[in-house]
């Protein structure tokens, strides 16, 4: 399910208070916008109420400005934050790689074919294999060596970079660096990152051949937000591909591999389409 050519998103969150969906519903049909589609959700951990909605206006001189003001008075009773994503919104993507390409690959074709709405003006990298990838799309590509001792410099760089393209999300497709802890509190909420995830789990080099010698019978991928708990941010998507004992170690990596592409595709979609909430530790996925 795609959103139409001209529906607008509108995503809301407030504390749970009763007639959450009715201020908002109420107001969608006496102003005559038309609901594609809506999902809410009230957390009762959190306390929390979160709502989306796909919309098409009523009038053609529709407004966001209008929009907010009219709408202002109405959400100021539930205390409630809103914000409106106009038709053929795209985000600005940086992705940021090593060496392993099946993730990249992946994107950048998905990209290029419509099926993720994004833009994708630049790709950042600690090695500089994966060059010919960004030239072949036309998107500049920077190679930024890193070192303990340079880390800090490599950084600052990514961050200039960040801000030199007006980036709106940053993309781990396995890049294969663990950030530091400033790295990580200023992409808190608005960067993804891709992981294997095993049960049990292995750690360290070689992840697939560890689970190979232990039997393993699924393979699978996490994609969540970075925070500074290393590969624990809240999660957005996961996956999980069935094996048994005829796959080989390439066979876990190469299913691996798969599972990690459609996992992360996904959570970028997700992010990009606005049904990804942050709740504490925790997400809040409107997925289709």
């Amino acid at each position: 399910m795609s959103s139409l050519p001209d529906s607008w998103i509108f995503t809301a969150q407030c504390p749970s208070k009763l007639g959450t969906v009715d201020v908002v519903t109420r107001f969608m049909a006496e102003s005559q916008h038309y609901v594609n589609e809506i999902h809410s959700f009230d957390d009762r951990v959190s306390e929390r109420f979160f709502i989306r909605i796909e919309f098409q206006p009523g009038s053609e001189g529709f407004t966001q400005e209008a929009f907010d003001e009219q709408f202002a008075a109405r959400a100021a009773e539930f205390d409630m934050e809103w914000s409106l994503t106009a038709p053929g919104h795209r985000e600005r993507v940086a992705i940021l790689v090593s060496k392993y390409d099946h993730c990249l690959n992946d994107l950048l074709f998905r990209y290029r074919t419509g099926q993720l709405n994004i833009e994708v003006p630049v790709i950042i990298s600690n090695h500089p294999d994966l060059q010919h990838l960004a030239d072949w799309h036309g998107i500049p590509y920077y190679h930024l060596p890193i070192t303990a001792d340079t880390k800090p410099q490599q950084e600052a760089q990514i961050l200039e970079l960040l801000d030199k393209y007006e980036i709106d999300l940053v993309v781990l497709a396995r890049y294969m660096q663990v950030l530091s802890p400033d790295m990580c509190e200023t992409l808190d909420g608005w960067a993804i990152n891709i992981h294997h995830s095993l049960l049990p789990g292995f750690k360290g080099a070689r992840p697939y051949h560890q689970a190979w010698e232990k039997g393993v019978k699924m393979v699978g991928a996490t994609a969540h937000y970075v925070n500074n708990d290393l590969d624990e941010g809240p999660i957005i998507t996961q996956g999980i591909q069935s094996v048994d004992h005829a796959h080989y170690p390439e066979d876990l990596v190469s299913k691996g591999q798969d599972v990690e592409r459609i996992t992360l595709f996904n959570a970028v979609r997700y992010h990009c389409d606005k049904r990804v909430f942050l709740s504490g530790r925790r997400t809040v996925v409107f997925s289709n």
